[in-house]
Protein backbone atom coordinates (compact mmCIF):
# COMPACT_ATOMS: atom_id res chain seq x y z
CA UNK A 1 0.00 0.00 0.00
CA UNK A 2 1.47 3.34 -0.70
CA UNK A 3 -0.30 6.80 0.02
CA UNK A 4 -2.12 8.44 -3.39
CA UNK A 5 -2.19 5.15 -5.21
CA UNK A 6 -5.41 3.03 -5.47
CA UNK A 7 -3.57 -0.12 -6.65
CA UNK A 8 -6.43 -2.21 -7.86
CA UNK A 9 -8.06 0.55 -9.35
CA UNK A 10 -5.07 2.27 -10.95
CA UNK A 11 -3.57 -1.10 -12.47
CA UNK A 12 -7.08 -1.79 -14.18
CA UNK A 13 -7.06 1.29 -15.72
CA UNK A 14 -3.32 1.14 -16.19
CA UNK A 15 -3.77 -2.25 -18.54
CA UNK A 16 -6.11 -1.07 -21.11
CA UNK A 17 -3.77 2.40 -22.18
CA UNK A 18 -0.66 0.52 -22.01
CA UNK A 19 -0.41 -2.25 -24.42
CA UNK A 20 1.87 -5.48 -22.99
CA UNK A 21 2.40 -4.38 -19.87
CA UNK A 22 2.46 -7.04 -17.48
CA UNK A 23 0.79 -6.59 -13.39
CA UNK A 24 1.77 -7.02 -10.70
CA UNK A 25 2.73 -2.79 -10.92
CA UNK A 26 5.50 -2.02 -8.09
CA UNK A 27 4.97 1.86 -7.04
CA UNK A 28 7.29 4.02 -5.70
CA UNK A 29 7.25 7.68 -4.88
CA UNK A 30 10.30 9.62 -6.47
CA UNK A 31 11.95 12.34 -4.43
CA UNK A 32 12.68 15.60 -4.80
CA UNK A 33 8.59 16.74 -5.71
CA UNK A 34 6.96 19.24 -3.10
CA UNK A 35 3.85 19.58 -5.46
CA UNK A 36 2.53 17.48 -7.36
CA UNK A 37 3.42 14.04 -6.53
CA UNK A 38 5.86 11.98 -9.04
CA UNK A 39 5.53 7.87 -8.97
CA UNK A 40 8.10 5.40 -10.66
CA UNK A 41 6.38 2.49 -11.53
CA UNK A 42 7.24 -1.12 -13.08
CA UNK A 43 5.20 -4.06 -14.21
CA UNK A 44 6.93 -7.86 -13.63
CA UNK A 45 9.22 -7.65 -16.58
CA UNK A 46 11.06 -4.47 -15.83
CA UNK A 47 9.38 -1.97 -17.71
CA UNK A 48 9.44 1.60 -15.93
CA UNK A 49 6.67 4.36 -16.36
CA UNK A 50 5.64 7.42 -14.41
CA UNK A 51 2.42 8.54 -13.27
CA UNK A 52 1.73 11.68 -12.12
CA UNK A 53 -0.75 13.25 -9.80
CA UNK A 54 -1.67 16.23 -7.28
CA UNK A 55 -1.22 16.12 -3.69
CA UNK A 56 -3.04 14.27 -1.37
CA UNK A 57 -5.54 16.76 0.65
CA UNK A 58 -6.37 19.78 -0.39
CA UNK A 59 -4.87 22.20 -2.71
CA UNK A 60 -5.45 25.59 -4.21
CA UNK A 61 -7.57 26.07 -6.89
CA UNK A 62 -6.00 25.41 -10.83
CA UNK A 63 -2.37 25.45 -9.16
CA UNK A 64 -2.40 21.37 -10.09
CA UNK A 65 -4.36 20.65 -12.94
CA UNK A 66 -3.15 17.18 -14.33
CA UNK A 67 -4.92 17.79 -18.11
CA UNK A 68 -3.26 21.14 -18.35
CA UNK A 69 0.04 19.65 -17.62
CA UNK A 70 -0.92 16.84 -19.55
CA UNK A 71 -1.82 18.57 -22.74
CA UNK A 72 1.70 20.41 -22.59
CA UNK A 73 3.45 17.76 -22.55
CA UNK A 74 2.11 15.89 -25.57
CA UNK A 75 1.95 19.23 -27.36
CA UNK A 76 6.09 19.18 -27.10
CA UNK A 77 6.60 15.74 -28.23
CA UNK A 78 8.53 15.81 -31.15
CA UNK A 79 9.97 19.05 -30.44
CA UNK A 80 13.44 20.69 -30.28
CA UNK A 81 12.39 20.57 -26.45
CA UNK A 82 13.28 16.91 -25.11
CA UNK A 83 9.93 15.55 -23.15
CA UNK A 84 8.55 11.95 -21.50
CA UNK A 85 6.32 10.28 -24.09
CA UNK A 86 2.67 10.63 -22.68
CA UNK A 87 0.49 7.46 -22.16
CA UNK A 88 -2.83 8.37 -21.01
CA UNK A 89 -4.76 10.98 -18.78
CA UNK A 90 -7.20 9.57 -16.24
CA UNK A 91 -9.71 12.28 -14.59
CA UNK A 92 -12.34 10.12 -13.51
CA UNK A 93 -11.89 10.53 -9.55
CA UNK A 94 -13.40 7.13 -9.03
CA UNK A 95 -10.02 5.62 -10.55
CA UNK A 96 -7.50 7.23 -7.69
CA UNK A 97 -9.50 9.70 -5.66
CA UNK A 98 -8.04 12.57 -8.54
CA UNK A 99 -7.20 12.70 -12.04
CA UNK A 100 -3.44 11.60 -12.87
CA UNK A 101 -1.97 10.88 -16.13
CA UNK A 102 0.76 8.40 -17.44
CA UNK A 103 4.71 8.99 -18.55
CA UNK A 104 7.40 7.00 -19.88
CA UNK A 105 10.27 6.48 -17.93
CA UNK A 106 13.28 8.67 -19.07
CA UNK A 107 16.70 7.09 -17.25
CA UNK A 108 19.47 9.56 -16.37
CA UNK A 109 20.05 11.55 -13.47
CA UNK A 110 18.69 14.49 -11.97
CA UNK A 111 20.88 17.05 -10.52
CA UNK A 112 19.15 18.03 -7.17
CA UNK A 113 22.50 18.48 -5.64
CA UNK A 114 26.09 18.58 -6.30
CA UNK A 115 26.30 14.77 -6.13
CA UNK A 116 25.78 13.66 -9.38
CA UNK A 117 27.49 16.88 -10.58
CA UNK A 118 30.45 15.70 -9.39
CA UNK A 119 30.31 12.10 -10.80
CA UNK A 120 29.71 13.88 -14.03
CA UNK A 121 32.91 14.30 -16.61
CA UNK A 122 33.96 18.27 -16.39
CA UNK A 123 32.87 18.05 -20.64
CA UNK A 124 29.31 16.55 -20.10
CA UNK A 125 29.25 19.63 -17.75
CA UNK A 126 29.34 22.04 -19.96
CA UNK A 127 28.10 20.25 -23.10
CA UNK A 128 24.84 19.88 -20.54
CA UNK A 129 24.93 23.69 -19.66
CA UNK A 130 25.06 24.18 -23.19
CA UNK A 131 21.92 22.30 -24.05
CA UNK A 132 19.83 23.69 -21.20
CA UNK A 133 20.43 26.93 -22.43
CA UNK A 134 20.07 26.12 -26.03
CA UNK A 135 16.68 24.09 -24.78
CA UNK A 136 15.12 26.99 -22.95
CA UNK A 137 16.13 29.29 -26.48
CA UNK A 138 14.55 26.47 -28.63
CA UNK A 139 10.78 26.44 -26.43
CA UNK A 140 11.00 30.35 -25.99
CA UNK A 141 11.13 30.18 -30.05
CA UNK A 142 8.01 27.88 -30.59
CA UNK A 143 5.26 29.70 -31.83
CA UNK A 144 2.44 27.95 -29.11
CA UNK A 145 -0.33 28.19 -32.03
CA UNK A 146 1.68 25.62 -34.03
CA UNK A 147 1.86 22.74 -31.26
CA UNK A 148 -1.90 23.65 -30.17
CA UNK A 149 -0.76 25.77 -27.16
CA UNK A 150 -2.04 29.35 -28.07
CA UNK A 151 -5.17 28.91 -25.67
CA UNK A 152 -2.87 27.75 -22.92
CA UNK A 153 -3.10 31.25 -21.70
CA UNK A 154 -2.87 34.98 -22.43
CA UNK A 155 0.03 36.25 -23.81
CA UNK A 156 0.20 40.07 -22.64
CA UNK A 157 0.45 41.47 -19.10
CA UNK A 158 2.62 38.21 -17.92
CA UNK A 159 4.48 40.14 -14.82
CA UNK A 160 1.22 41.75 -13.84
CA UNK A 161 -0.33 38.07 -13.92
CA UNK A 162 1.88 36.68 -12.58
CA UNK A 163 1.68 38.81 -9.21
CA UNK A 164 -1.48 39.05 -8.85
CA UNK A 165 -1.93 35.15 -9.14
CA UNK A 166 1.13 34.52 -6.54
CA UNK A 167 0.08 37.44 -4.40
CA UNK A 168 -2.94 35.67 -3.74
CA UNK A 169 -1.08 32.04 -3.40
CA UNK A 170 0.81 34.27 -0.81
CA UNK A 171 -1.98 35.67 1.16
CA UNK A 172 -3.98 32.66 1.12
CA UNK A 173 -1.02 30.61 2.73
CA UNK A 174 0.47 32.81 4.61
CA UNK A 175 2.01 31.79 8.40
CA UNK A 176 3.97 34.40 9.51
CA UNK A 177 5.32 38.09 8.56
CA UNK A 178 8.16 38.46 6.31
CA UNK A 179 7.98 42.22 5.39
CA UNK A 180 10.84 41.70 2.56
CA UNK A 181 8.27 39.81 0.57
CA UNK A 182 5.71 42.85 0.87
CA UNK A 183 8.46 45.18 0.04
CA UNK A 184 9.76 43.52 -2.86
CA UNK A 185 6.17 43.09 -4.23
CA UNK A 186 5.46 47.02 -4.07
CA UNK A 187 8.79 47.63 -5.65
CA UNK A 188 7.82 44.86 -8.70
CA UNK A 189 5.06 46.60 -9.21
CA UNK A 190 6.19 49.85 -9.35
CA UNK A 191 9.26 49.23 -12.16
CA UNK A 192 7.45 47.03 -14.28
CA UNK A 193 9.34 46.64 -17.87
CA UNK A 194 7.56 46.45 -21.09
CA UNK A 195 6.92 42.86 -22.14
CA UNK A 196 8.70 42.40 -25.27
CA UNK A 197 6.44 39.47 -27.17
CA UNK A 198 5.10 36.20 -26.03
CA UNK A 199 6.19 32.64 -25.43
CA UNK A 200 5.69 29.25 -23.83
CA UNK A 201 7.37 29.87 -20.78
CA UNK A 202 8.16 26.93 -18.34
CA UNK A 203 7.47 28.10 -14.95
CA UNK A 204 10.48 26.09 -13.28
CA UNK A 205 13.55 25.74 -15.45
CA UNK A 206 16.05 24.80 -13.41
CA UNK A 207 18.60 21.73 -13.03
CA UNK A 208 16.40 19.96 -10.27
CA UNK A 209 13.61 19.29 -13.24
CA UNK A 210 16.10 18.13 -15.68
CA UNK A 211 16.83 14.47 -16.17
CA UNK A 212 20.53 14.26 -17.97
CA UNK A 213 22.23 11.27 -19.60
CA UNK A 214 25.65 11.68 -21.52
CA UNK A 215 26.15 15.07 -21.51
CA UNK A 216 22.41 16.71 -22.84
CA UNK A 217 19.06 17.29 -21.43
CA UNK A 218 17.11 13.76 -21.92
CA UNK A 219 13.97 15.02 -20.58
CA UNK A 220 12.65 18.44 -18.98
CA UNK A 221 10.19 17.68 -16.12
CA UNK A 222 7.47 19.66 -13.96
CA UNK A 223 5.44 21.52 -16.18
CA UNK A 224 2.73 22.53 -13.58
CA UNK A 225 3.65 26.01 -13.91
CA UNK A 226 3.76 26.52 -17.52
CA UNK A 227 1.73 29.31 -19.57
CA UNK A 228 2.07 31.53 -22.07
CA UNK A 229 4.40 35.02 -21.50
CA UNK A 230 7.00 36.84 -21.07
CA UNK A 231 10.08 34.70 -21.81
CA UNK A 232 12.64 36.79 -19.88
CA UNK A 233 10.79 35.52 -16.33
CA UNK A 234 12.28 31.70 -17.07
CA UNK A 235 16.04 33.36 -18.33
CA UNK A 236 15.14 34.94 -14.66
CA UNK A 237 14.48 32.09 -12.74
CA UNK A 238 17.20 30.12 -14.51
CA UNK A 239 20.17 32.27 -13.87
CA UNK A 240 19.04 32.64 -10.20
CA UNK A 241 19.14 28.31 -10.33
CA UNK A 242 22.80 28.55 -12.01
CA UNK A 243 25.06 29.78 -8.86
CA UNK A 244 29.00 29.26 -9.73
CA UNK A 245 32.15 28.09 -7.93
CA UNK A 246 32.55 29.36 -4.63
CA UNK A 247 29.33 31.74 -4.69
CA UNK A 248 28.09 32.23 -1.12
CA UNK A 249 24.90 30.00 -0.47
CA UNK A 250 25.76 27.87 -3.09
CA UNK A 251 27.60 25.05 -1.23
CA UNK A 252 25.40 22.32 -2.45
CA UNK A 253 24.52 23.75 -5.95
CA UNK A 254 24.71 21.69 -9.13
CA UNK A 255 26.18 23.80 -11.32
CA UNK A 256 29.05 25.34 -8.25
CA UNK A 257 31.37 22.40 -9.37
CA UNK A 258 33.61 23.03 -12.20
CA UNK A 259 32.94 22.94 -16.00
CA UNK A 260 29.37 24.52 -16.04
CA UNK A 261 28.98 27.52 -18.37
CA UNK A 262 29.00 30.55 -16.29
CA UNK A 263 25.95 33.26 -16.06
CA UNK A 264 27.69 35.28 -18.96
CA UNK A 265 27.56 33.05 -21.49
CA UNK A 266 24.80 31.36 -20.63
CA UNK A 267 23.10 35.36 -21.03
CA UNK A 268 25.23 36.19 -24.23
CA UNK A 269 23.68 32.00 -25.98
CA UNK A 270 20.30 32.95 -25.24
CA UNK A 271 20.49 36.78 -26.30
CA UNK A 272 22.68 35.49 -29.37
CA UNK A 273 19.71 32.51 -30.12
CA UNK A 274 16.59 34.67 -29.49
CA UNK A 275 17.28 38.09 -30.30
CA UNK A 276 15.89 39.01 -26.92
CA UNK A 277 17.47 41.81 -25.04
CA UNK A 278 18.72 40.65 -21.22
CA UNK A 279 19.31 44.41 -20.60
CA UNK A 280 16.73 44.00 -17.63
CA UNK A 281 17.35 40.97 -16.89
CA UNK A 282 17.77 41.83 -13.04
CA UNK A 283 14.34 42.71 -12.24
CA UNK A 284 13.44 39.37 -13.63
CA UNK A 285 15.92 37.69 -11.19
CA UNK A 286 14.02 39.62 -8.41
CA UNK A 287 10.72 38.86 -9.58
CA UNK A 288 11.64 35.23 -9.51
CA UNK A 289 13.25 35.18 -6.02
CA UNK A 290 10.21 37.08 -4.98
CA UNK A 291 7.71 34.27 -6.91
CA UNK A 292 9.54 31.48 -5.56
CA UNK A 293 9.48 32.65 -1.91
CA UNK A 294 5.46 32.63 -2.21
CA UNK A 295 5.46 28.92 -4.08
CA UNK A 296 7.73 28.01 -1.07
CA UNK A 297 4.82 29.34 1.52
CA UNK A 298 2.43 27.17 -0.41
CA UNK A 299 4.74 24.21 -0.37
CA UNK A 300 5.96 24.74 3.64
CA UNK A 301 1.88 24.98 4.44
CA UNK A 302 1.60 21.60 2.49
CA UNK A 303 3.37 20.30 4.67
CA UNK A 304 2.64 21.94 8.22
CA UNK A 305 -0.77 20.25 7.51
CA UNK A 306 0.52 16.90 6.33
CA UNK A 307 -0.81 17.33 2.67
CA UNK A 308 2.17 16.11 0.89
CA UNK A 309 2.40 12.26 2.19
CA UNK A 310 4.50 10.70 4.38
CA UNK A 311 8.31 12.68 3.02
CA UNK A 312 11.12 13.82 5.34
CA UNK A 313 10.94 17.61 5.42
CA UNK A 314 12.64 20.12 7.36
CA UNK A 315 10.25 22.51 8.01
CA UNK A 316 12.61 25.52 9.70
CA UNK A 317 15.22 25.07 7.06
CA UNK A 318 12.04 25.76 4.41
CA UNK A 319 11.05 27.89 6.51
CA UNK A 320 13.76 29.94 6.74
CA UNK A 321 14.48 29.67 2.64
CA UNK A 322 11.48 31.95 1.68
CA UNK A 323 12.89 35.05 4.05
CA UNK A 324 15.94 34.39 2.18
CA UNK A 325 14.69 34.46 -0.83
CA UNK A 326 12.63 37.81 -0.32
CA UNK A 327 15.72 39.14 0.98
CA UNK A 328 17.51 38.28 -2.43
CA UNK A 329 14.55 39.78 -4.16
CA UNK A 330 15.18 43.39 -2.49
CA UNK A 331 18.56 43.25 -3.50
CA UNK A 332 18.39 43.37 -6.79
CA UNK A 333 15.66 45.86 -6.96
CA UNK A 334 17.15 48.32 -4.81
CA UNK A 335 20.62 47.39 -7.15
Amino acid sequence: MIDGINLSKVTDWVKDRIPGIVPPLDFELIAGGHSNLTYKFTDTQGSAYVLRRPPLGHVLESAHDMGREHRIVSALSGSSVPVAPTHGLCEDADVNEAPFYLMGFVSGVVLHDQRPAQKMREVERRSFGLHAIEVLSDLHLIDPDDVGLGQLGRKEAYIERQLKRWTKQWEATKTHEIPEMDESLRLLHQDLPAQVGAAIVHGDYRPGNMIVADGRMAALLDWELCTLGDPLADVGYMLNNWPSVGEPGAENAPTAVEGFPERDEIQERYEAATGRSLERINYYRAFSHWRLGAITQGVYKRYLVGAMGKQEFDLAAYKEGISVRARSALKLLKG
